[in-house]
């Protein structure tokens, strides 16, 4: 999932598709709806049934990171917008804006959430629901297992080993790479400070040393593709899982430090006159049947946040996704670090220091 310095996770957000999907209502439609989401959200197999089951037209605008996604909605007029799809992390930001409406919890499937991932402390505030976990993913290791040995990929020190050099991409976004590196000695993502990056610094030159490409998620997933690399440090299933019915050899992992969890959320505007409405598409969203078809949507697969979408989806697709290792990784992974301006300012350096290597 390429994210703003206002943090979580875009890795989601990483296939460079259309900008915007906004589509005309069609004659019949007697309502419309106009939702801010990630590009997975505008997969026509994910929205047209609720569209056909409503009767409504969903107007889709696709951003990339918690920055633009609140520049669009500071440029729009109070009402334009229904539903906001933004990184979980930011969600708290959203909520000091006052932009999102409290969702009763008797409309909501909580109990059927992953309970690690439910993220009360940033959907909730004062007991009051303004956002749910939609869906989730890790920032790891990606790798065709035909060019490794699968367990090298067990552990994040290989990453500054001669192993394979020349043969990695790193994925080019500062923030889950310095927590991932964080990881890899010891640290914990929400316990960074400032007094870490020496020691972090060191290790992303290491890397940088032995990887072949520091690049987005397009050109690390072609080059994997493709076979120029046969690793990349911070994808994870939302590279890999998508494609393994025609690249079975491609395959991901979290290794025995860990990885960065990303998760998004969606709430309902508090500004919009439709709210009943966007509650109802919120309930679809969150709904097995929902859950399934955003887990596996065109742009890019993750995991869903409803334990009960398992039902829907297939083998194939429960196992590319690591459907029964969820437990595992739901342990042994950490959220993005939310950092202050004066750290984030400090990790951005860090990471250009890196690059300009």
């Amino acid at each position: 999932m390429n994210k703003t310095i206002l943090g979580g996770l875009s890795r989601r957000m990483l296939f460079a598709t259309a900008a915007v999907c906004a589509l005309s209502a069609s004659a019949s439609a007697q309502e419309e709806l106009n939702a801010l989401v990630w590009c997975d959200h505008t997969d026509p197999a994910l929205i047209e049934p609720f569209e056909k089951a409503n009767n409504v037209k969903v107007n889709l605008k696709e951003y990339e990171g918690t920055g633009a996604g609140l520049s669009i909605v500071e440029q729009s007029r109070p009402g334009d917008w229904d539903v906001f799809v933004i990184d979980g992390v930011d969600v708290p930001r959203a909520v000091e804006m006052n932009l999102l409406a409290e969702i009763p919890a008797d409309k909501l499937p909580t109990p059927d959430i992953f309970p690690e991932v439910r993220m009360e402390a940033n959907n909730t505030k004062d007991g009051k629901i303004y956002a749910v976990t939609e869906k989730f993913g890790y920032n790891t290791i990606s790798y065709d297992k035909t060019k490794v040995d699968p367990k090298d990929m067990e552990d994040l020190s290989i990453f500054w080993s001669d192993k394979y050099k020349g043969r990695i991409a790193l994925y080019d976004y500062y923030l889950p790479m310095i927590g991932l590196t964080g990881l890899a000695i010891g640290k914990n993502t929400a316990d960074l400070t400032a007094a870490d990056l020496p020691a972090i610094k060191e290790k992303l030159f290491e890397m940088k040393k032995v990887a072949r490409q520091v690049s987005d998620v397009v050109a690390s997933q072609t080059a994997l593709v493709s076979g120029e690399v046969d690793i990349i440090l911070g994808g994870g299933e939302w590279v890999t899982a998508g494609l393994t019915a025609e690249k079975p050899d491609l395959d991901w992992t979290v290794p025995k430090q860990g990885a960065l969890r990303w998760a998004q959320s969606i709430g309902v505007f508090k500004d919009s006159t439709k709210q009943d409405l966007a509650v109802k598409f919120v309930q679809y969203i969150l709904s097995p049947e929902g859950q399934a078809k955003l887990a596996t949507s065109s742009c890019y697969w993750g995991m869903p946040a409803n334990s009960k979408a398992g039902d829907q989806l297939n083998d194939q697709q429960k196992t590319a996704l690591r459907w029964d290792k969820q437990p595992e990784y739901l342990k042994n992974t950490q959220l993005y670090p939310v950092v202050d301006a004066d750290l984030d300012a400090a990790m951005q350096d860090a990471w250009t220091e890196m690059l300009q290597q």
